[in-house]
């Protein structure tokens, strides 16, 4: 069948029996599968079911009833999220779990009418940027099958950006949805923390975890957006606010945009910088106020790292106290590091969050969104600890999250898009709304892709059928 790349062209057509949800699913299976041996984005794909869970919304839409917004759309899911009856790795060495009950967000896509297909490699419990996993592997780019996907919802953005899904969920504890957005080319969305519930996803850090859709359109991780937030009162991180219908695009004329300063102009790679700088350019000529605000709480700081830290030992003390050799040699570092975090710094990382939060909704009182790159580098090369930056060597993971990380301590909600530019893949910038504003955030995003002032590319050279990749030729 021919592809039918957006969601909602995909739902409408099931819905209007122009198309068997059976034929999208086939059509995607297939690609997900004959991707495997060289993109490495999937730690399960169950064919059958997927195939079944699709015959059943023909057989319902065939008798008449009404399926939801996301009738017959394949959708993957990270490996971190519980799916009754599916394994759930957590992308670690350990025998995976089956377990009894679909995570909220799971059900409520299921409701909606979408089907999942797979599930997602990603980095080790989450706790890492790249998806270079010890156990499973390492998720590949779909832009340079030499490169990685960014993480830890790697496995999730290398397999929208590559057309196997339209869409798909990841989690974001500090850039995990957004940063591989960013260096695949796509969409990503983190939500305002106790947005969409996080009963059945496995923790990193749950204060800060968040659980949100990529896409390669503003308006398809909007839908799964609609689909999945909202209160679970059997979530003890859900918050009980009503979420706001997503409007047309916005009318940027109306708009004022904040460039935050100085970490908004931290260094960053030449074409990112360049790409940034003209965007905001465009948006200048479109209409768009843009201000420079002063907001040095946003900097970076090592209270940044001892509060995720301190609330990632607590998930693992128990499995760290029984063998630490069950984790791989990167997180198994990373852990070793949490474990040394004391209350006290993590008491003063709290109070950091408290006042850089307060800033930030000061500034929030002026302008409508806050824009920043989304990351500092757009590249990673598998197995290198370190990625250039303006003739720096910087760590990989600061280079990915230096503009992530603090919307999740602030709790507030961020969309990346990605811009057009000459890189591979191409510069991506991150729009951050107050609390509670995905509704507006989405619009703003929607009516800057409207007006081309963000746009999703294909990688050029990436196929399904290089099925005899072979990563030792290929560096």
């Amino acid at each position: 069948m021919a592809e039918i790349s957006s969601l909602r062209e995909i739902a409408a057509s099931v819905r209007s029996r122009k198309s068997l949800a059976v034929d999208h699913v086939e059509y995607a299976l297939s690609r997900c599968e004959a991707s495997q041996n060289s993109l490495n984005a999937f730690t399960y794909i169950d064919r059958d079911r997927a195939l079944r869970a699709a015959a059943a919304i023909d057989a319902e839409i065939a008798a008449g009833k009404t399926v939801g917004s996301l009738a017959g759309v394949p959708v993957a899911i990270k490996d971190i999220i519980d799916h009754k009856g599916w394994p759930n790795s957590y992308g670690s060495g350990q025998p995976a779990v089956f377990p009894s009950r679909s995570a909220t967000c799971i059900s409520r896509l299921e409701a909606a009418g979408a089907v999942i297909v797979g599930r997602t490699g990603l980095h080790e419990f989450a706790f890492g940027f790249s998806s270079e996993n010890h156990w499973h592997g390492a998720v590949r780019n779909p832009w340079d099958l030499r490169c990685s996907p960014g993480g830890s919802s790697g496995g999730s953005a290398s397999a929208v950006a590559a057309g196997l899904v339209p869409v798909s969920l990841g989690t974001d504890t500090g850039g995990s949805v957004r940063v591989p957005a960013a260096l695949c080319g796509i969409v990503g969305l983190k939500v305002t923390h106790g947005r969409v519930p996080l009963r059945g996803v496995f923790p990193l850090a749950s204060p800060l975890d968040t659980v949100g859709p990529l896409g390669r359109s503003v308006t398809d991780v909007a839908a799964v957006y609609e689909a999945i937030a909202g209160d679970d009162p059997r979530d003890p991180w859900s918050v009980p606010r009503k979420v706001d219908k997503i409007g047309p695009p916005a009318d940027l004329k109306n708009i004022t945009i904040g460039i935050p300063d100085p970490w908004g102009s931290r260094p960053v790679v030449p074409e990112q910088r360049i790409a940034f700088d003209a965007w905001i350019e465009a948006l200048r000529v479109a209409g768009v106020d843009v201000l420079h605000i002063d907001i040095p709480e946003l900097g970076p700081s090592q209270l940044i790292q001892d509060g995720i830290y301190f609330e990632a030992a607590h998930v693992h003390r128990e499995r760290w106290q029984q063998d630490p050799n069950q984790y791989g040699p990167e997180v198994r570092d990373r852990i070793k590091m949490a474990m040394q975090v004391t209350s006290g710094q993590y008491l003063k990382a709290l109070e950091s969050r408290r006042a850089t939060r307060a800033a930030t909704l000061r500034a929030f009182q002026t302008v409508d969104v806050l824009a920043t790159p989304t990351v500092a580098s757009l590249q990673k090369r598998i197995g290198n600890t370190e990625v250039d930056v303006l003739g720096e060597k910087v760590p990989y993971a600061k280079a990915k999250s230096m503009f992530t990380n603090m919307v999740n301590h602030i709790g507030f909600p961020a969309l990346a898009l990605p811009l057009s530019g000459i890189s591979l893949p191409p510069p991506s910038v991150q729009l951050i709304g107050k609390e509670w504003s995905e509704t507006r955030l989405l619009e703003i995003g929607m009516a800057m892709e409207k007006e081309g002032l963000t746009v999703t590319q294909q990688p050029p050279y990436w196929q399904p059928e290089q099925i005899d990749y072979d990563p030792a030729k290929n560096e």
